[in-house]
Order: structure tokens, then C-alpha cells, then sequence
């Protein structure tokens, strides 16, 4: 069996991975430590969990325990996607390099500039970074990279996944490919990733300790298959499922790290654990890094059980003895399932995974199915028996008393029942017209009377009236002053030519004469249309 001290590491590194407590390599580290040291490109393809960062920290330790940094030139490289990955890698240099005089600088986003630059101004001989804060200090002109001597692509698949690439292949451009050693460490490799190391990578060798995108023979997984009762009901019935299936293992879930897709549902699924007692706190990448390294912090220590995360924790995240790992959400991309559950059982320890999948994640179930080449056992849902518990007390409370004494319901609910009874004809609303003002009440009885039946010698009238009334029009467009003399000649030879009805004006002045407040007689001179109450003040002058 091969042990550190085969593996021709500087002495001063192999006092440091004593300290630490190793003796026995990884299969990934007893392969890759090697090709290293000799000075090859190495292309190291292992799922999460396995020693990684280990296979290239102690190389590139021992390679640059000879020689000194210059200012603003640093001697090695580590791109990481994101901030919790750059920093697990700078704890792996502090501790394996606490022998050897190495400087080292950490550039993520979430610090000040300040103290980043005053460390590259020293010089560096180990620079880690994420790419976007790298090449916001290269183009502020505080970084030459063409003085590095080994770089590192930690987790490169995470990278094409974060968008990452074109800024890979632009930071390779800045180093000098005839003196720079690279190693390319992923879990998986997609197409995009053999492209680059087809380009960057010169003569590697590739070591694949296991096969692409497999899960830990020591993690028990499991998946939940979860149908919310209603559509707008599926959000707060998945928590309260996540809340059963985590009291259900009890004192065997010691602290586990739950996991969505979304930012928002981490906050949610955070605030809702903490609402109903558990120990919780988000973690994402829209929180302030010191909030996340708190809560981190918090979390390895053991203060803080659960931790609610999103996919910026599934790289990077090491803590040994995480005991299960929850997926509230089916991860979009197989691949981050495999780095997802790869949080638990880590360094042989036991562990367990669960995952809860609504219909809609089913078909991205199977690809992460296809990914592992094997089939997720499916678990019971504990809300369903639950439920079938409770049916006989439900069923009892069906029956209710009424006066009468006990009724029975069928099962059928007020809206049913009613559509079986035999429909009746509509009925038929009459709607009331509305009450004329007291001002016209008058001029309405009199239009009613004018609608009555009539005499022969009054329709006989009213027939005359009607035509005198079409004339009275006719003539009224060519001369006013006739039209007003024709019809006080035709009001004079007929006393029923208000009773016509069908011309308006003729059916008011009838109405006055009739019913109204005028006693019979007619105002001349102030039009058809003059109110009760001011024809009431002419009256009374002329009788006076």
C-alpha cells in the first residue's frame, strides 16, 4: 500500500500531513502526486469527496518551496468557481505549507481591495482566486501573470456551468504556455471541458480513479415521489413534507445541508425550518461574505444544524461529518447531484441523501438516473401514511346532528346535491320603473288618459289633429311665424287636439288643459314647454 512517504514530497510537507493526521494517499492523490511532481500537465477526473485538493496542494508545495515571489508577479494559480471552494483551498495551503515560507493571497469578491492589493504588492507565491475578481485586479494593472509557473482549474466542470469559460480562456492567455504547468481537477467532464484541455493542456495524464459522475458506494440514497393535493398548495406542502421526513430519522440526522435551486426558495425554506423550531440559516450567493463565512463557520463547529444552501455550497463544502443531505429541490443538472450528496459521506464515513421530486422534475429524475447509471430507491411518502391514519377519525366526523335528530351526508357537497335536484323554470324579475319626480306626475296622467280609448268623434279629431300637426312641421321649416299661426288656428277649431298623443308638445298642452295646474286655459306667448308653477303665476295676474 502506498503512503505519503513514497511519494518523493518535500519533508518539511510530509512533517505537515503528518500533523494533520494521514498516512495512507487517496486513490486520486497516489495517482496524480506523481505526474505532478515530475512537472506534466495533469487532467484528474474524480467524483467530490475523494482528495482533490490534496492531490494538487502537495505538489505545488513542494515545487515552490525553492525560489521567492516577486511583487505583483505571482509564482502559481488556483482558479476556483466560487468563494467557499477558494477558501477551503487556502486552508489546505495553511496547513500543509506551515513548514515552508510560502506567502499566499486570497482574491474573492465581498473583500476590500485594499488589503488584496498590499498582498500582491509583497509578492505572492500562491494566488487564489475566483475568475471575476482575478480579472477585475488585472485590469486595474495589479496583476502579471506571465510568471506563473503551475496553474490550477479546481472544479472545472462548476465552471462551464457558472458561465466561467470565456474567462478561463482569457486568463490562460495572460501566462506563458512554453514555462506554465496546468492541472485541470473535475468530478465530470463535459464536451466543453475535453475542449479545453485539448487546447491548454499539453501531453496530460489523465487519471480517472473512478468513473464519471459516480455517487459514493457509502451514501444511502433515496427520493421521495411527492403530488401536492392542490397546485397553489404544492409549495407549503413540500415543507411540511421536508419537516416530516427529517423528524422521521430522528437522532440519526445530526446536521445536514438542504438544498434548492432557487435563491429565494433558500431563504423561504430557511425562515419556514426556523418558524417551526429548527436550528436553520440560508446560505447563497446574494448574502454579504461575511455573513456566508459566519454562518459557515457556525456550521462546522456544530452551533448550527441545519444549513439551507444553494448550489454556491455543493463545491467546495467540506465538513467531514455532515450526516444527510436533503434535495427539496431535484437539481436542474445531473452533475450538481452528484456534488450535492457528495457533502455526506465524505472520507469513507457513512451518509445519507434524500430528495423530494414533484411531476414536473421527473424527467430531470431520470437524467440524473441515466448520469449514475443506476435507479434512486423510491421511499414511501410519510404525508400519505399520515393521512390514512387519520381517514377513520375523518370519516366519523361526517356525521352531524340536527334538530330532527342524526343526519348522514353522503359525500356530496352542497354544489352537487343541488345539481341533481330537478331544475325549475327561471323566474322571471320584474323590475319596477322608477317613480317620476311630484313635478311631473301631472304630465304622465294626462300622456296615460291620451293612450285610452277614445270616441269615434274624438279619434276623428285626433286623426285631423295628426295631419294638422305634419302640416304645422312642414311649414315650421320655412316660415316659423306661419307655422306658430297655423297651429293657434288648428288649437282654436279642435278641442281635443291635445288628446292626439302623438305629437309631444300638443300631448303636454293637453295635459295642462286636463289634469294640470293651468284649470283648462292655455299660456300664450312663453312656448310648450312652460312649467306648472310659472303658468300658475300667469293665471293669477290676468285674473287679477
Amino acid at each position: 500500500m502506498t503512503k505519503f512517504s513514497d511519494l518523493n514530497l518535500h519533508p518539511k510537507v510530509l512533517k505537515a500531513i503528518d500533523d494533520a493526521g494521514y498516512e495512507t494517499p487517496t486513490p486520486i492523490q497516489a495517482e496524480a502526486i506523481p505526474p505532478a511532481l515530475e512537472g506534466r500537465d495533469v487532467l484528474g477526473i474524480a467524483q467530490t469527496g475523494t482528495g482533490k485538493t490534496a492531490s494538487f496542494t502537495l505538489p505545488m508545495i513542494t515545487l515552490l518551496a525553492r525560489g521567492r515571489a516577486r511583487a505583483r508577479m505571482p509564482r502559481s494559480l488556483v482558479l476556483c468557481p466560487t468563494r467557499e471552494l477558494a477558501a477551503q483551498v487556502a486552508e489546505n495551503f495553511e496547513t500543509y505549507a506551515k513548514y515552508v515560507k510560502l506567502t499566499k493571497a486570497l482574491l474573492i469578491g465581498g473583500v476590500s481591495f485594499r488589503e488584496q492589493d498590499a498582498a500582491i504588492d509583497r509578492g505572492v507565491d500562491v494566488l487564489i482566486a475566483t475568475p471575476g475578481r482575478l480579472l477585475d485586479h488585472f485590469e486595474r494593472g495589479k496583476l502579471i501573470l506571465s510568471d506563473v509557473k503551475v496553474m490550477v482549474v479546481d472544479e472545472a466542470d462548476r465552471m462551464l456551468d457558472m458561465g466561467f469559460i470565456p474567462d478561463i480562456e482569457r486568463i490562460f492567455g495572460m501566462t506563458n504556455p512554453l514555462t506554465r504547468q496546468t492541472l485541470f481537477f473535475s468530478a465530470t467532464m463535459a464536451p466543453e471541458i475535453e475542449r479545453i484541455t485539448n487546447t491548454f493542456l499539453s501531453a496530460p495524464a489523465r487519471i480517472e480513479v473512478a468513473r464519471q459522475a459516480t455517487t459514493s458506494e457509502t451514501i444511502t440514497q433515496g427520493v421521495v415521489m411527492f403530488k401536492a393535493s392542490r397546485r397553489d398548495r404544492e409549495a407549503s406542502e413540500k415543507r411540511k413534507l421536508l419537516r416530516t421526513i427529517i423528524d422521521n430519522e430522528g437522532e440519526k440526522c445530526t446536521n445536514a445541508i438542504i438544498f434548492c435551486n432557487r435563491k429565494m426558495d433558500v431563504d423561504t425554506v430557511s425562515k419556514s425550518l426556523k418558524k417551526y423550531g429548527y436550528d436553520a440559516s440560508p446560505i447563497h450567493g446574494d448574502l454579504e461574505q461575511s455573513h456566508r463565512t459566519k454562518t459557515l463557520d457556525a456550521f462546522r463547529d456544530g452551533s448550527l444544524r441545519f444549513l439551507v444552501a444553494s448550489d454556491v455550497a455543493a463545491r467546495g463544502l467540506d465538513v467531514p461529518n455532515v450526516s444527510h443531505v436533503f434535495n427539496f429541490d431535484v437539481p436542474s443538472h445531473a452533475e450538481d447531484y452528484v456534488h450535492r450528496i457528495g457533502r455526506t459521506g465524505r472520507a469513507g464515513r457513512a451518509g445519507t441523501a434524500m430528495m423530494i421530486c414533484v411531476p414536473k422534475d421527473e424527467k430531470n429524475l431520470a437524467d440524473i438516473e441515466r448520469l449514475v447509471q443506476n435507479e434512486i430507491p423510491r421511499l414511501e411518502n410519510p404525508l400519505k401514511s399520515a393521512k390514512s391514519e387519520e381517514a377513520p377519525k375523518s370519516a366519523k366526523s361526517e356525521e352531524t346532528k340536527d334538530s330532527g335528530g342524526e343526519k348522514k351526508y353522503t359525500g356530496r357537497s352542497r354544489r352537487s346535491s343541488k345539481s341533481d335536484e330537478p331544475q325549475s323554470k327561471p323566474i322571471e324579475t320584474v323590475v319596477a320603473a322608477p317613480t317620476p319626480p311630484a313635478d311631473t306626475q301631472a304630465d304622465t296622467q294626462a300622456v296615460t288618459q291620451a293612450d285610452r280609448p277614445q270616441s269615434k268623434n274624438d279619434r276623428q279629431a285626433s286623426s285631423d289633429d295628426h295631419q294638422a300637426s305634419s302640416n304645422d312641421r312642414q311649414a315650421s321649416s320655412n316660415d316659423r311665424q306661419a307655422s306658430t299661426s297655423d297651429r293657434r288656428s288648428n288649437s282654436a277649431s279642435s278641442d281635443n287636439r291635445g288628446k292626439s298623443g302623438d305629437n309631444r308638445s300638443s300631448s303636454r298642452s293637453s295635459n295642462r288643459s286636463r289634469g294640470g295646474r293651468d284649470n283648462g286655459k292655455t299660456v300664450i306667448g312663453l312656448g310648450d314647454h312652460l312649467p306648472s308653477f310659472i303658468a300658475l303665476s300667469f293665471e293669477q295676474r290676468r285674473a287679477g
